[in-house]
């Protein structure tokens, strides 16, 4: 799922190509991406584009008389900019909203559509759909400190919760903990107060460090390649090569769709943690430690 440095990639690469510029048509292919009913897209069409912003994971345009078309890409939701008109061909092409230097297109793969777009009047209407999570970069420790502690959550979920902060997904939590050097499933009211300022630096300073990489990166070419796994990314994707930090081959706890990557020997003290579908197979041969899960590689 695009979290926020990718989405301030895209905005950044659609605002000097849409900002300024008529809307002139948006085309539908999907009838379940449109989740509003009033006001009607057509209400949109003709009218200028005058800013665009992030709502959390939310891309949101707004054009003449206030009104708003916010898109979420969900997991497989991706941009493109294309030639104007651009052709909808394919199962996977699911809107293009057009202008007359070009077409904004928006796809997504797989069988399940879960992308959506709001069009939504004013600043109430945009309000309805933020779930409220803090901005890292505009809150201060103490409120960073207090949102996350709202309840007794691992660390992951806490950092990945939308209500609690914005933008932040599976992707770059791992990379967060992994350099604030804190396990995932750390509880969060068992955090200590240099822990505490360790994970708001890591937060601020991952994020700001990949917005700016992907905005430089946007400012070359329309990011037409939106991807979760990147070579330079610490831990995320990159089980079972070397950390960074000191060597050790980085571990994973795989859940439903996602997987959480991280370090045993920065992150948890050496113990690697229960993975579920591992654990439930080896029960009371699993591994506890790294020299326990070489061992076991050994047999």
């Amino acid at each position: 799922m695009p979290e926020l440095p990718d989405i301030a990639a895209y905005i950044s690469a659609l605002e000097p190509r849409i900002v300024g510029q008529p809307l002139q048509r948006v085309r539908l292919q999907s009838a379940f991406l449109l989740r509003t009913a009033q006001p009607p897209v057509t209400n949109a069409e003709g009218r200028v584009v005058r800013e665009l912003r992030n709502i959390g994971k939310r891309i949101a345009i707004g054009v003449e008389n206030d009104l708003w078309l916010a898109l979420h890409l969900m997991i497989a939701g991706r941009l493109h900019w294309r030639p104007p008109e651009a052709k909808l061909a394919g199962r996977n092409n699911l809107a293009a909203f057009d202008f007359p230097n070009g077409s904004l297109v928006l796809t997504e793969a797989g069988t399940k559509r879960r992308a959506s777009l709001h069009i939504l009047s004013g600043e109430e209407g945009l309000h309805s759909v933020d779930p409220g999570g803090i901005d890292v970069f505009t809150s201060d420790l103490d409120s960073f400190r207090a949102t996350l502690t709202l309840e007794n959550r691992t660390l992951k979920r806490a950092l990945t919760d939308p209500r609690l902060v914005s933008g932040i997904g599976n992707t770059y939590s791992d990379e967060i903990l992994h350099a604030a050097q804190l396990s995932p499933i750390t509880l969060t009211h068992k955090l200590q107060p240099d822990e505490w300022e360790r994970l708001f630096t890591a937060a601020r300073d991952t994020l700001q460090f990949w917005v700016d990489r992907l905005r430089a990166e946007a400012e070359a070419a329309f990011p037409e390649k939106v991807t979760a796994f990147r070579k330079d990314m610490a831990v995320h994707g990159r089980y079972g090569e070397p950390c960074p930090r000191c060597g050790e081959k980085i571990q994973r706890i795989r859940y439903a769709d996602n997987e959480t990557n991280y370090c045993a020997r920065c992150q948890t003290g050496g113990n690697v943690l229960a993975d579920r579908s591992l654990s439930r197979l080896l029960r009371s041969d699993w591994p506890r430690t790294l020299e326990e899960l070489e061992a076991l590689k050994r047999r």
